[in-house]
C-alpha cells in the first residue's frame, strides 16, 4: 500500500484496512507456495517439531531487526533461511533439497526485482506518452483511481503468495508431530489462520516499511504508482500459480524502482536502495545462523527449547522499546528524512532529465531539500 499512500490516493488507515481484508481473501485461493515449503524444500521425514521453532525464531528477530530500521527486507526468504539452518543443524545438509533452493528460491529472488522493474519502467513510460494530451486533473484522478485497484490487486496476490508461506510451515509442524501424513496439504484452519494472521499484520501497519518504500526509494506520482504496482502484482501473482517462493518485498521494491526511472526527471535514491540490496543479501545466511543456533540449543532438552523461547521474547519487547524512542504511524508515514543527500547520480540525472510536461511547478522542484536550497542561493547557482 506504500505508492498509493505515498500520492494521496487513499488514506493511510483506510488503505491498510483494505489490504488486510483482500490478504485474507488471497490466502485461500492457491496452496502451491505452501507445498513447496512443505513438501519440496527439506525433507519432511528428518524434521522435528524443535526444528520448526527454531527456525522460526530465525524470522522473526531477522523481519523485527529490519522493521526497526525501516528496510523492506523478505520475510519469505527469513522464514527459508530460518528452516534451512535449523534444518543443516538437525539432520545435515543432505536433508535441504537443493534443487528446489535455487529453482523456486533463488533464481526467482533474482528474476523478480529485475522482472517487475523492468515492466514498470516499461509501464510508467507508456503511460506518460499515452497521456500527454490527457487533461492533467482528470488524468491524475483517473490513475488514482487505478491506483485503488492496482493496490488491491497487490493485496490480493500477497495473501496467495506471503500467506501460503506460514500455512506451508505450519503443515511441516503438523507433519513433524505426527499430526499429518507426509505429502499432505494444508488443513482448512491452517489455511484460515495464516490467512488472519497476515490480515492482522497488515492492518497494525508496518508504517516503517511503508514509509521507506512509499518515500524513501523515490518520489513517485500516481501514473507511477499504478504503473508499479500492476507490475509487481502480475509477477506475484504468476509466480504463485508457478508454486514460486517469491519474496513481495523483491517485486514490489523492483517495480518502484522502475517506475522511478520510467519518468522523465524521477530518480532513486540509490543509497536506500543499497541498504536494501544488503538486507536482501544478508536475509537467508543470518536468518539461517540465527536459526542453526537456536536449534542447537533446542537440543539440550525442554529446557533449551524454553531459553530459546525466553530470548525470543526478551529480544523481541527490546526491540519493539527501541522503536518506541521514534515513533512511525499513520500521522507521519509520508514524512521523509531529509539529511540524506541526493547523491551525485541523482543530481546528475535529475539535471540532464527534466520532468514532463505538463507537470505542475511544485512537482518539478527538486526531491531534495539541500539540493533545492543549493539551487536558491545566488552564490552557488551556475547558469548553463
Amino acid at each position: 500500500m506504500a505508492t498509493t499512500i505515498s500520492t494521496g490516493a487513499m488514506k493511510p488507515k483506510v488503505a491498510v484496512a483494505m489490504s488486510a481484508v483482500l490478504n485474507l481473501v488471497g490466502a485461500f485461493l492457491s496452496v502451491e507456495v505452501a507445498n513447496t515449503i512443505s513438501k519440496g524444500l527439506v525433507d519432511e521425514a528428518g524434521i522435528r517439531p524443535e526444528v520448526i521453532f527454531a527456525a522460526l525464531v530465525g524470522a522473526i528477530l531477522w523481519n523485527l531487526l529490519t522493521w526497526l530500521v525501516g528496510l523492506p527486507s523478505s520475510s519469505s526468504h527469513a522464514l527459508m533461511g530460518g528452516l534451512i539452518g535449523a534444518t543443516i543443524a538437525s539432520a545435515g545438509v543432505g536433508a535441504v533439497h537443493g534443487d528446489v533452493l535455487v529453482t523456486k528460491v533463488l533464481i526467482p529472488a533474482i528474476a523478480a526485482p529485475l522482472v517487475a522493474g523492468i515492466a514498470a519502467m516499461l509501464a510508467t513510460r507508456l503511460t506518460y506518452s499515452l497521456g500527454k494530451k490527457a487533461d492533467g486533473e482528470a488524468s491524475r484522478k483517473g490513475y488514482r483511481a487505478g491506483q485503488i485497484a492496482s493496490a488491491g490487486l497487490v493485496s490480493l496476490a500477497h495473501g496467495t503468495n506471503d500467506a501460503q508461506k506460514t500455512m506451508g510451515i505450519i503443515t511441516l509442524a503438523l507433519v513433524a508431530g505426527g499430526t499429518l501424513a507426509p505429502d499432505s496439504d494444508p488443513p482448512m484452519w491452517v489455511i484460515l489462520s495464516a490467512g488472519i494472521a497476515i490480515a492482522l499484520g497488515t492492518y497494525l501497519g508496518g508504517w516503517r516499511i511503508i514509509r521507506t518504500m512509499g518515500k524513501g526509494l523515490t518520489d513517485l506520482q500516481p501514473q507511477q504508482g499504478f504503473a508499479a504496482q500492476t507490475s509487481a502484482a502480475t509477477v506475484i501473482l504468476a509466480s504463485s500459480h508457478l508454486g514460486f517462493s517469491l519474496s513481495t518485498t523483491h517485486s514490489v521494491s523492483g517495480a518502484v524502482m522502475g517506475a522511478g526511472l520510467g519518468r522523465k526527471g524521477g530518480v532513486v535514491r540509490w543509497s536506500t536502495a543499497t541498504r536494501m540490496f544488503v538486507a536482501w543479501g544478508l536475509t537467508l545466511p543470518a536468518a539461517a545462523l540465527v536459526g542453526a543456533v537456536a536449534e542447537y540449543v533446542t537440543g539440550f532438552g525442554a529446557w533449551g527449547t524454553a531459553v530459546v523461547a525466553v530470548f525470543l521474547v526478551a529480544s523481541s519487547a527490546a526491540i519493539w522499546k527501541v522503536s518506541r524512542r521514534e515513533i512511525v504511524d499513520h500521522t507521519n508515514v509520508n514524512d521523509t528524512d531529509d539529511a540524506e543527500p541526493a547523491g551525485v547520480v541523482t543530481t546528475a540525472m535529475a539535471a540532464v532529465t527534466p520532468p514532463p510536461a505538463g507537470t505542475p511547478a511544485e512537482e518539478q522542484v527538486p526531491s531534495f531539500p539541500a539540493q533545492a536550497t543549493a539551487e536558491r542561493t545566488p552564490s552557488t547557482t551556475t547558469t548553463v
